[in-house]
Order: C-alpha cells, then structure tokens, then sequence
C-alpha cells in the first residue's frame, strides 16, 4: 500500500491548487469560492525516489455555514484517520479564524506527524509578515505558495521523509467504471452501497458532487476502479461557471472508463437528458449498463419492470448491447450484481478475434444477405481484421466502402455480435477500399 498524505484547512485557502501542483494534475476544481471541494480526491504523487497518495478535503467550517457542513467534516476526519501524514494550510493573507484553533485541536488529537503551512506567500519578503501564526501554539510553519510553487520543494522534501516507504504497485488491469446520470438520480448513494461506506457526499439537492472522485476497490479478484462523477444537466440549464466545470469533468470520466454505469430513476421514468448523457458513452464506444434505480420505489401494480425495459429499449435503441438492471441504492436491491455484469462487459470489450474465426463469420454474413448493389454494380466485402479493442474494431476491406448503406453496416453488427459472442459489448466496424496490386 502506498502512504497517504492528506490535505485539510478551511475553506478558500488553497488546498484544491496545492493538490493540483503535487499531483500535476487538474481532478481538483479550483476556484474563488468557498466549498468548491466537497468529497475526498485522491491521486497518486512521485517525489524524487518516493511514491504516496495525495487526499484533497472539503473546507472545514463551522456547523452554521451551510447545508453540507457536517458530511464535509466527517469527510475531512475520514482522510486525517485514513492518512500517514497531514498538510494542514492556513491562508498567509487573511487573519487568523477560530476553525484554525479548532482544526488545530483535532489534529493534536491525531497523534500523527502533521506539516503546517502557510500558503499565499510568493517571497522570502513576505514572509516577515507571518508572526501572527505562532498564537496558534506551533513551533514551525512551512511559507509556500501553491500558485507558483514557491517553498513548495522543501515542504515535500520534509513530508516524504516521515512517511513509511511505499513501493509502487504492480502494474495490475484495473476496470474503470464511470457513474453517470442526471442529477440527484442516486450515483453517489450507488458508489456508496457498491463501497460499503460512506466514500462520497450523499444529499437530496442536486449538484452535491462537483468533481470526479475516483475510488479503487477489489470484489474477489478484480480490481475495480468507480469514479462517481457531478449530475449531467441539459445545457440550457449549466449557467454556473463551477457547474460548467463539473460537467466537463463528467464528459471526461466517461472518456477515460471502460464500462458507464447509466443510472435512471425508476420514479421518473425516462427523460430526454437521459438519452442524451446514454448517447455520450455509445458514441465514445463505452461498455454500458443502464441501472433503474430507486425500484424499491416504484408501485410494481403500475410500472412493471419489462414495461420500464421496453421503454428504454425503444428510447436507446443504440444501446441494444447494453444490459439492463433494476436496483436500488438504498436498500442494496441487486447492487451486488453490478461488479459480475462488469466484469463479463469488460471481458467481451477486451476481445480479440483471430483473423480466421473473424474471416469465416463475415463469409457466412456476406452468405446469408449479400450488401445491396452500388451504383449498379456489385459491393464485394473481401476479408476483415481486427486493429483494436475496448471496443472491439473491424476494418473490413471493399471495392466501394462508400456504398455501404447504414442499415447494411447495422445487419452486419448484429451478426457479428451473434456469432463472436460479443452480445454485451459495443463494437465498431471500419469499412476501407481495398488496394489494388
């Protein structure tokens, strides 16, 4: 396991920045405001010779400052016990708070090695300016600046010393899965229930999870990585910059998953965003499955559940592949077949196809329908290759490739997926010209 170094301060003093020089990357939304980070993020960090995980926290706050309050602290109190070592940051160009003497109390309370900082400093000039922080009780403060890295080096060189050496991990094949859906449909309390625990924030309002959290877990011998992601809105509706922001990095996490876990609220039944946000994983070639959610809800007497399945099998016929599932994330109601339904899309999306049994089911598909004519000349589909997976992706190679019709190209698909055992998984077909010698 690789040591943990969490990051905590209240709100607004540069904890997301400072995670996002460390792990040089962008998981963390930054901005001018206070609470933008609410859930735990996590990445991994190498500093010189070391290797550790890094933990962004939510801004501690006072339990009047507003609606999440109290699941932001149980999350910051999470990372502090989870952690080997705490960065805890103070704002060097504000005064002194009573939540810095409160965090301070709880950390005392830790009884692990605890680095504080003072952030906003871009100078050794200013910071004569810090003097008022020794009321705090500390002995040293580490001046950085997390916007242009000033102090920044030696703070790290000094964290990395007191934590326990981690090894890096084996490079081990890791399903990523993506949570996505409209807001408040349930993807955090289903991260949750899948977890066992309460890894992310979990409320009625729309809009509770801002960034990507990223968790990896393991179900019997498969790695499993979950990336609960912010609630898609239609764009009319994205009017914020931080809600602009969120979204993006949702379109982002389905790019970088194998499977989209597509989760519907049964009591709604299926909107329009629902289409769509289906329609961003199918057309970036995405594992999927479509989870009803909240069933434990809906009055069986009236909305049965093949009615609810042939609904959504007509408003994503382009997810003919995908299976579907009826859950529900509070109660747990079919939460456990999630993982096994993964594991056997990814499986499926991870297939190759030898030349020969590929050659051999596009002779009996040319066999069984022949592609209608082109211009009033024959189409002649002579071989197939496969040149990638994840998803599975044919060139086949013809005289017109621009002759192939749609609906030809469909038929195709479906005799493909029948024949090579692909039924769950999408698949891309290729058409080029073939060369002539």
């Amino acid at each position: 396991m690789k040591p943990i170094v969490a990051i905590v301060g209240r709100p607004n003093v540069g904890k997301s920045t400072f995670f996002n020089r460390v792990s040089r990357s962008r998981k963390a939304i930054v901005d001018n405001f206070p609470g933008v980070t609410r859930d735990r993020i996590y990445a991994d960090v190498r500093w010189k010779d070391a290797v550790f995980v890094i933990v962004d926290t939510g801004g501690f706050s006072s339990f009047d400052e507003g609606e999440f309050v109290d699941q932001v602290r149980y999350q910051v109190i999470q990372a502090i016990e989870e952690s080997d070592a705490i960065v805890m940051i103070l704002d060097g160009r504000d005064d002194l708070t009573p939540l810095d003497f409160d965090l301070i109390q709880l950390l005392r309370k830790a009884d692990k090695p605890v680095f504080y900082v003072i952030n906003k400093i871009d100078s050794p000039k200013q910071e004569m300016n810090i003097s008022d922080f020794f009321r705090l009780g500390v002995d040293s403060f580490y001046p950085i600046s997390a916007e242009h890295g000033y102090g920044v080096d030696t703070l790290l060189d000094d964290v990395v010393s007191v934590l326990p050496r981690g090894e890096p991990e084996a490079s081990e094949e890791m399903i990523k899965l993506a949570v996505v859906g409209r807001p408040n449909v349930g993807k955090s309390s289903l991260v949750n229930q899948l977890l066992g625990q309460e890894r992310v924030m979990v409320s009625e309002i729309p809009g509770t999870t801002r960034d990507a959290i990223d968790t990896v877990c393991r179900v019997d011998d498969t790695n499993y990585l979950l990336i609960d992601t912010a609630g898609i809105r239609r764009k009319g509706r994205v009017r914020k910059k931080l809600e602009k922001f969120s979204v993006v990095k949702a379109l982002k996490s389905i790019d970088r998953c194998h499977i989209a876990l597509i989760v519907l609220d049964a009591v709604e039944k299926v909107t329009d965003q629902d289409t769509t946000i289906a329609g961003y994983a199918f057309e970036r070639g995405k594992g999927c499955i479509i989870l009803f959610n909240k069933w434990d809800l809906v009055k069986k007497d009236v909305y049965t559940f093949q009615e609810y399945k042939d609904e959504v099998k007509h408003r994503f016929r382009f997810l003919s592949f995908a299976p579907i599932l009826s859950v529900s994330a509070l109660t747990g109601q079919r939460v456990d077949r999630i993982f096994k339904l993964a594991k056997d899309i990814y499986e499926q999306y991870s297939t190759r196809i030898s030349t020969g049994t590929l050659n051999r089911a596009l002779a009996d598909i040319v066999t069984r329908f022949e592609p209608p004519r082109y211009r009033n000349r024959p189409l002649k589909l002579f071989y197939a290759t496969q040149v990638s997976i994840r998803p599975p992706t044919f060139v086949c190679f013809v005289n017109y490739p621009e002759g192939i019709h749609f609906s030809y190209e469909r038929y195709m698909i479906n005799q493909f997926r029948e024949s090579l055992g692909l039924d769950s998984t999408p698949i891309r077909l290729i058409f080029r010209k073939k060369n002539k010698k």
